[in-house]
């Protein structure tokens, strides 16, 4: 509603009644990160102001604290394995009342559907979700899904109600080579989202001028301060391998506060469920020193500022009228959530259709993913808490793999969209000791990707994802464990309790077979080959460093 109306002035000035006043509660101000008691007026969904209101509803708020609702900066729906409703019912509980959601998962799979697919769902949803269009679809012009997508088919949603500006530009190379294509790109919108892990000195200040304004993916201090100091905006993530807030920390100030935010980027439904959301960012923060004033005001007003949503991310007349109510401001549990003035209760669940087939590549051969030959290997190394891998070296024998003494698995990817060759490598860190997972998050292509002790539990693996037409499942002997991802591959249909209960079962058997905790999200960014240092693709290895294709054995 314009707020700009006779009967929303007469209100403000308290010759109307507000709709509901919460009454002697502590009001944070997020201008000068300090508590104010008072009593907060609301009608039509806008704060009318603080003050001595009279409202038609009024609620006594003694002792508690109150705080705007809580805004993700960059963060990827479909990685939390639930649609959008059912992500808007779940993350609404702990005090979200904005998302900043870039859709380029399903995008790599279904392209312009996909993203119409997302904007359609986010209508009528508890929280508001605001989209950044996916810019690298696909994320290298040589790891093609199932679409690409140019300046031209991002154009047609320009100036669209939920579409904010450019998504994370992940092709740094390309950037830095003023590849015309993705100038093409950054011309569309003024507000864009950087992606450039590691990047520094000449090469960032190339990157900075080229129009990127933001990073989510800095893993030091020493890193996100010069991204900071060069005038980029800092997401300080933590989704459900990605921890970075501990060693980010320190960056946040009195002066720095308004350039940094929280984000979750990728994040399953059984964090979301069992720890929280962006509250769980805040405790977080708030454990490792960081004053609950400046914790609170990264997940408010900063990400708003940074987005140019005027409407929100403060306690102030004219705002929206999304609040959280807590207990304490240190231990920040969430109590109760309003959206537009209305209190959020738990939701029934949000059954939304699936999406088309989109799995349509055959099961290997019996001995097509055999390794031959022998030498020194490259070896993916994962990074415990971190989405970046090592380049390992080992001498291996190809028919002495696995190595479980050693903890040298092999990784096999289809290419889930035809008929093609599948890529075949090894990884050291999943401490498997029996049985295989495989599942269809893959990212950004989103490929069949598979790590297990034998090829035949590798090719079980695979054939229970092909057979659901996209999902996640765990193999231990004769136990086989499957969440259906039954919309493009990337999210479940179920309500998100039943989500977290198949997740819980997954864990369970990869429990028993002996490896690390999440096993699932590490295993679905052992193909990005935009984050460092060594991956594995459907063509095979991929040499980050290099940016190109390398041989498994060393010549």
């Amino acid at each position: 509603m314009n707020s700009f109306s006779k009967e929303m002035i007469l209100a403000a000035t308290g010759a109307r009644h507000a709709d509901l006043v919460l009454e002697d509660a502590w009001l944070f101000n997020v201008f000068t990160a300090s508590w104010d008691k008072g009593s907060l007026a609301i009608k039509n969904g806008t704060i009318l102001g603080t003050g001595d209101y009279e409202g038609d509803k009024t609620r006594d708020c003694s002792g508690q604290y109150i705080v705007p609702g809580l805004t993700d900066a960059h963060v990827h729906i479909e990685s939390s394995l639930l649609t959008p409703p059912e992500y808007a019912r779940l993350v609404a509980l702990h005090g979200t009342a904005t998302v900043i959601a870039d859709p380029h998962e399903i995008a790599n799979v279904a392209g312009i559907e996909g993203i119409e697919y997302m904007l359609a769902a986010r209508k009528n949803q508890a929280i508001d979700i605001q989209y950044m269009l996916p810019s690298c679809v696909p994320a290298t012009p040589a790891d093609a899904g199932g679409a690409v997508l140019d300046a031209k088919d991002l154009s047609r949603f320009i100036g669209k109600d939920g579409i904010l500006g450019l998504g994370e530009m992940m092709n740094v190379p390309g950037v830095l080579a003023a590849d015309r294509a993705i100038g093409d790109k950054l011309a569309l919108s003024s507000v864009r989202d950087g992606h450039a892990p590691g990047l520094t000195g000449k090469l960032l200040n190339a990157y900075i001028l080229a129009g990127l304004q933001s990073d989510h993916e800095c893993t030091t201090c020493a890193e996100a301060e010069e991204k900071l100091k060069k005038g980029m905006h800092i997401y300080i993530r933590d989704g459900s391998t990605e921890h970075n807030i501990e060693e980010l920390v320190p960056l946040v100030t009195p002066a720095s506060v308004s350039r940094c935010s929280f984000a979750t980027d990728d994040c399953h439904a059984d964090l979301l469920m069992e720890d929280g959301h962006i509250d769980r960012c805040i405790r977080k923060a708030v454990a490792c020193g960081l004053s609950p004033e400046l914790a609170i005001r990264m997940a408010t007003l900063s990400p708003a500022e940074r987005f140019g949503l005027a409407d929100r991310g403060a306690l102030a007349p004219g705002r929206r009228a999304d609040l959280c109510i807590v207990d304490d401001p240190e231990k920040f549990e969430v109590r109760e959530v309003f959206i537009r003035g209305a209190n959020v209760p738990a939701a029934p669940p949000a059954r939304q259709a699936a999406f088309p087939p989109t799995v349509r590549c055959p099961l290997p051969g019996k001995t097509s993913i055999r390794i031959t030959g022998r030498g020194v290997a490259r070896v993916i190394g994962l990074v415990p808490g971190q989405i970046l891998t090592e380049s390992l070296r080992y001498e291996c024998n190809g028919d002495d793999i696995p190595d479980l003494d050693r903890d040298i698995l092999k990784v096999v990817v289809c290419n889930r969209y035809r008929d093609a060759p599948w890529g075949i490598g090894l990884v050291h860190g999943f401490g498997f000791r029996d049985g295989a997972i495989a599942g269809s998050i893959s990212h950004d292509a989103h490929n069949i990707v598979a790590v297990g002790t034998s090829d035949e539990a590798i090719r079980n693996a695979i054939r229970e994802v092909i057979r659901a037409q996209g999902a996640m499942v765990a193999i231990q002997g004769s136990e086989i464990s499957v969440l259906p991802l039954d919309c493009a591959g990337l999210m479940s249909t179920l309500p998100y309790e039943d989500v977290v209960s198949k997740q819980k079962d997954l864990q369970d058997v990869t429990d028993r077979m002996g490896g690390i905790d999440n096993p699932f999200m590490y295993l679905s960014f052992l193909a990005l080959t935009v984050i460092p240092s060594l991956r594995i693709t459907d063509r095979g290895v991929f040499d980050c460093t290099m940016f190109r294709d390398v041989p498994l054995f060393i010549e």
